[in-house]
């Protein structure tokens, strides 16, 4: 794969991502919109399907990795690390361009947080935000969901069958829902450092009205906790497979 095939591949991709899973993040938590309320079963299926689009959208392209927690993990494992910064750049251009095409889809509903009566953060739907705020705790977690992201996905590529029926990226759609409802709960599972960091700047310059803050105190956390997961789940498989 070329490198401008990756960079594009990669920007599509995650900007579906982004689309999706911050979109069914604003549907449930904004203010008139009709999915208002419907719960975080529906946000963990959200960004499953946004795995979905994402990465069978990118994979002719890139091999979809839409999370350079996972490029971190397959260059740890094979060793090729020639093509990891343009998949990262692709990652991060995609995931500020689908936070952006969330922010028009719902402009209306960001432009009622004008009315002071009705306004609400609206940093969780672009950004991913602790349950309990410990440092420690919120790392720890972030480094082990993604461990159960990578290290699965690393194993699956040893299945030659879900590799040649197409199956691979479905099975790992449901394997981030599955992440979502196991373990979500403490950090709201970043489990990817530009899927929150991307949309976290884009948060930062958005004109939203009474936006709140975009927390950047928390802000190392998704990024760095993600990447010591991914590069831990390619150490754990070169030893053990």
């Amino acid at each position: 794969m070329s490198n401008g095939d990756v960079f594009l591949g990669e920007v599509i991709g995650t900007a579906i991502l982004i689309l999706f899973g911050a979109g069914v993040v604003a549907a449930v938590l904004l203010n008139y919109s009709k999915a208002k309320d419907s719960g975080w079963v529906v946000i963990a299926f959200g960004w499953g399907f946004g795995v979905l689009a994402g990465a069978y959208t990118a994979a002719p392209l890139s091999g979809g990795h839409l999370n350079p927690a996972v490029t971190i993990g397959i260059a740890v494992d094979t060793g090729d690390w020639d093509q990891v910064p343009v998949y990262i750049a692709g990652q991060m251009v995609g995931a500020m361009l689908g936070a952006v095409l969330c922010w028009l889809v719902y402009y209306a509903q960001f432009q009622a947080n004008a009315d002071d009566e009705i306004a609400q953060p609206t940093l969780g739907i672009f950004s991913t935000g602790p349950a309990i705020r410990n440092p420690v705790a919120n790392l720890v977690t972030e480094i082990i969901a993604t461990v159960g992201l990578v290290l699965p996905i690393l194993a699956f590529g040893l299945t030659k069958g879900l590799g040649e029926s197409g199956t691979a990226v479905l099975v790992v759609s449901f394997l981030v829902v599955g992440i979502g409802l196991s373990l979500g709960g403490p950090t709201g599972y970043a489990i990817n450092p530009a899927r929150d960091l991307g949309p976290r700047i884009v948060h930062t310059l958005l004109p939203i009205p009474n936006k709140g803050t975009s927390d950047w105190g928390y802000a190392w956390i998704p990024v760095v906790g993600p990447l010591i997961g991914g590069a831990l789940s390619g150490l754990i498989f070169k030893a053990a497979f």
